[in-house]
């Protein structure tokens, strides 16, 4: 692996009013970077603003507008010129056993998570194209690669958006356009804070989706992750060559992804016969 000269980069982050993305910004403009910067309400940004001026771009976006997505992507590729590391930050949690869940927060979390990041690559693509390549960081979870119960809609979102980046990473890497993945486990940003949660159902109260549920209630969930670390790790990923396909951040992320690929693994093994056996005979 060799690492690409430091120098200073032009940077487009979705969701950075709190948590990942304003971490981002905050690092990104402190160390001389100039930031496009999207959000629902840009007030949240006017202190960044005020302090870095020019080096900070601010739009409004909400990235369930598919339009207003590709117009801000244009618009923010003709003000600043080359754009060198797209960010897909944008999203938010879900809690709530699959029959707790209504319509209108399946619909509203597809929107947001797995469209919303679909679209904006979408977008981004032919302006990477035309300018001869780029990075995107595409944020996910350690949720892209197992499950928790009560996160079954946002697991969906998460694998949804690893399965899609992995088929484009391929489609566009003539293109010298790469992607990292980045599956943090639980940190100390705002997720909690900005998790839905479904109404419960009484038929729950004694299950996996229960216990989790009084966990989060009385604050035994653990959260060991530290989002200054896992924000430099991020930044320092760019300056890989070739870009690192995925970054696990924390001793949660590693142990319950692990586990769950040796799992898949050992099961696939388990029926390796069978698999092979269900070809047409030479």
């Amino acid at each position: 692996m060799t690492k690409i000269s430091p120098a200073t980069r032009t940077w487009f982050i979705t969701g950075t009013s709190s948590g990942f993305g304003r971490l981002l910004t905050e690092r990104l403009l402190a160390r001389g970077d100039r930031v496009a910067a999207t959000v629902r309400k840009p007030d949240a940004l006017a202190g960044l603003k005020a302090d870095y001026g020019d080096r900070l771009w601010i739009a409004s976006l909400d990235v369930t507008d598919t339009g207003a997505m590709r117009r801000t992507i244009d618009k923010a590729f003709h003000d600043l010129g080359r754009i060198d590391v797209i960010v897909s930050n944008a999203g938010y949690g879900l809690f709530g056993a699959a029959e707790e869940l209504d319509d209108d927060q399946i619909r509203h979390l597809i929107d947001t998570n797995l469209i919303g990041s679909i679209q904006l690559i979408r977008a981004v693509l032919p302006h990477l194209r035309k300018q001869g390549g780029g990075r995107i960081l595409q944020i996910s979870s350690e949720g892209g690669q197992m499950a928790y119960p009560g996160f079954s809609l946002y697991h969906a979102t998460k694998w949804g958006i690893e399965g899609f980046v992995e088929s484009v990473r391929q489609e566009v890497a003539p293109f010298d356009i790469t992607f990292t993945i980045v599956e943090p486990g639980p940190t100390r940003t705002n997720f909690a804070a900005g998790l839905v949660s479904a109404k419960p159902k009484g038929a729950y109260v004694n299950t996996p989706v229960g216990d989790l549920r009084r966990a989060f209630a009385e604050g035994s969930f653990e959260v060991k992750g530290d989002a200054q670390k896992m924000v430099e790790a991020m930044i320092a990923s760019v300056e890989q060559n070739p870009a690192p396909r995925r970054l696990t951040f924390g001793a949660t992320a590693y142990a319950s992804i692990s586990s769950a690929l040796q799992g898949r693994l050992a099961e696939l093994e388990a029926q390796k016969d069978t698999a092979l056996s269900m070809d047409f005979d030479s």
